[in-house]
């Protein structure tokens, strides 16, 4: 028996301190719900739990710029059904221009609505989105995944020639001016048709590639979840097991700080 070294003392307190640091880890665990709490947890698994985040964040972003795309892309299907109108009124003012019954004053009330219409078109042409032009020769990239692939929009343009062909140069009054109106209008009608069917598809394009991203989102954030969040039914055990660990070192380490006393009763 000896009095300056106590070891039974000295291995409860061991026990004890490896309890209590467990315990304070596993109440972290359960607090934040992340089971890596410190890079020594999980090394490799953080690491990939980090790319993983960054994928999805990024997955994010492009998300919101397929939903910026595709209201681009509704505005100006918005603007071609609205010249779609203009054009079918133009065409009807063009025949009613040849109309033998109609007078050179009544065709030029005809040819000023046409030139209005005409006008109307010209000035669609020039509309922009958050400063960005509408119709153009260009297509627009659209970025399409995580890594900044882009996608080229077909585009569309209200100034070409099909279209300017039918808005402007064209006199209902003058003699043949509404039958090569009528002409002019039916093909700018006819390019309307495939530039709408064109922003259709492009439409369809950014629904599908919308949705393949949500998919890929869900499946990245499931295989996060399973490295780095924790299983609360499991570590609720582990915290019980560890917080009765806890009490029981600190009561024998306790009786443990006694045993010396025990000499007093030789020394008497």
């Amino acid at each position: 028996m000896v009095i300056n070294t106590n070891i039974s003392s000295q291995h409860g307190a061991q026990l004890l301190a490896e309890s209590s640091t467990r315990l304070a880890k596993s109440l972290t665990r359960l607090s934040s719900g992340s089971k890596i709490v410190s890079p020594e947890d999980d090394a490799a698994g953080l690491g990939v739990s980090l790319r993983f985040d960054a994928q999805i964040n990024r997955i994010n972003a492009t998300t919101n710029n397929i939903s910026n795309a595709v209201s681009f892309t509704q505005t100006q299907d918005g603007f071609l059904k609205k010249a779609q109108k203009a054009l079918d009124r133009m065409s009807e003012l063009a025949l009613l221009a040849q109309d033998i019954t109609k007078t050179t004053g009544d065709t030029s009330l005809y040819d000023k609505e046409y030139q209005e219409l005409g006008a109307y078109i010209d000035d669609i042409a020039n509309r922009d989105f958050n400063g960005v032009s509408l119709f153009g020769s260009t297509g627009h990239n659209v970025t399409i995944d995580s890594e900044a692939n882009t996608w080229s929009m077909t585009p569309v343009d209200l100034a070409a020639g099909v279209y300017t062909g039918a808005t402007q140069g064209m006199d209902l009054a003058a003699t043949g001016g509404a039958i090569t109106a009528l002409t002019n209008v039916k093909a700018a009608i006819t390019q309307l048709a495939t530039d709408r069917a064109v922003l259709g598809a492009n439409l369809t394009r950014l629904n599908y590639t919308n949705d393949q991203l949500g998919v890929q989102k869900v499946n990245l954030s499931a295989a996060n979840s399973r490295i780095k969040d924790v299983d609360v039914a499991s570590e609720s055990t582990e915290y019980a097991r560890y917080n009765i660990l806890v009490q029981s070192g600190t009561a024998m380490l306790a009786q443990a700080n006694q045993m010396p006393q025990a000499v007093l009763r030789l020394l008497g």
